[in-house]
């Protein structure tokens, strides 16, 4: 038996300098010791400058400890991103987080219209943040739209700051069995999408002359083979989406773009759910093989979108970050 189901298509520099001072080193039989007596005080810590970039200027001021100033580094005010497969469930979830950091955030997704919790979203992002949230329908294995979406969406702001790529499906059969159009499909959308959307996002950010993070997301299925669910294709999407990031980030690492991969875990999602309906004892066994005995929430990776995306995480690319409730850690 066999069935498709849909999925949404969806550095800071420390400057500093060091002296250094000659010194001998003699050793005993149970010592070593340096003849030459140091010269370092701790007073002198508070006496040196600090470059403009240093950690310690970007903290706030006593007097503007308030909430709207700590952690200035996850602020995105001003900054613009897009989210593939962004209408519903995970996409959607990160697409708030953003919102919530100040950003705009335009949702793409191959749905003819919103799903009425992009619609809450929507209004809730403009009424309790002043954002803005936006939904573009696309079909992430079109290259020439997903150029032009990403050409336009650039245009409105002279920017584009990042992207998710969340976009992708999944397909039930076993490997002898597999269908050959939906091996393409799988294929077409969770890897040759995630690919488009990605050059197409570094290639508004190498135009604009702006440095920029993207986020593929993955699967912890990139990296085991998941007990109860028959998807060769699907696990072997994923993976190639985890080396995608890491090639990537090697090739525009040096212009100021990082590339990360997520791999989450089980998360309750339209997807997942429709796995449900075709085989209840799916969730028995995902539940027994996660170390917290349960599924995700879309909403538990809020977090981590907003670190991927923000300057939070300046020093991080070519990583995949596993979020999966210990599933793979037994």
């Amino acid at each position: 038996m066999s069935f498709s189901l849909p999925r949404v298509l969806a550095p800071a520099r420390t400057g500093f300098t060091a002296t250094v001072i000659p010194r001998v080193l003699a050793s005993t039989s149970n010592r070593l010791y340096s003849t030459t007596k140091s010269t370092f005080n701790s007073r002198d810590i508070l006496k040196t400058p600090h470059s403009p970039d240093h950690i310690q200027t970007k903290l706030p001021s006593s007097k503007d400890l308030r909430n709207a100033k700590r952690f200035r580094e996850f602020d995105m005010e001003g900054r613009v991103y897009a989210i593939t497969g962004g209408a519903r469930g995970l996409g959607l979830s990160m697409a708030e987080a953003l919102i919530e950091a100040g950003a705009k955030v335009y949702c793409l997704d191959r749905l003819d219209s919103p799903s009425a919790d992009f619609l809450a979203a929507q209004d809730k992002a403009e009424k309790e943040y002043g954002g803005l949230l936006e939904y573009i329908q696309i079909d992430v294995r079109d290259h020439k739209q997903v150029e032009n979406t990403f050409a336009m969406v650039a245009a409105q702001h002279e920017r584009l700051d990042g992207l998710i790529a969340a976009a992708g499906i999944n397909h039930l059969q076993s490997a002898l069995e597999y269908d050959r159009a939906a091996l393409d499909d799988v294929m077409s959308i969770n890897y040759n999408g995630v690919f488009n959307s990605a050059t197409a996002a570094a290639r508004q950010m190498f135009k604009y002359q702006g440095k920029g993070s993207i986020l593929l997301v993955a699967s912890m299925s990139g990296l085991i083979a998941n007990k109860g669910m028959t998807s060769p294709v699907y696990n072997s999407s994923k993976a190639a989406v985890i080396q995608l990031a890491r090639s990537l980030a090697m090739e525009w690492g040096r212009h100021g773009i990082r590339v990360n991969s997520l791999c989450p875990g089980h998360i309750i999602t339209p997807m997942v759910e429709a796995v449900f309906q075709q085989n209840p004892a799916a969730r028995a066994t995902w539940e027994a093989e996660n170390m917290l005995g349960r599924l995700a929430l879309p909403e538990e990776f809020r977090g981590c979108a907003l670190f991927a995306l923000s300057d939070a995480s300046s020093f991080m690319t070519g990583s995949t970050l596993l979020i999966d409730g210990g599933h793979t850690a037994w």
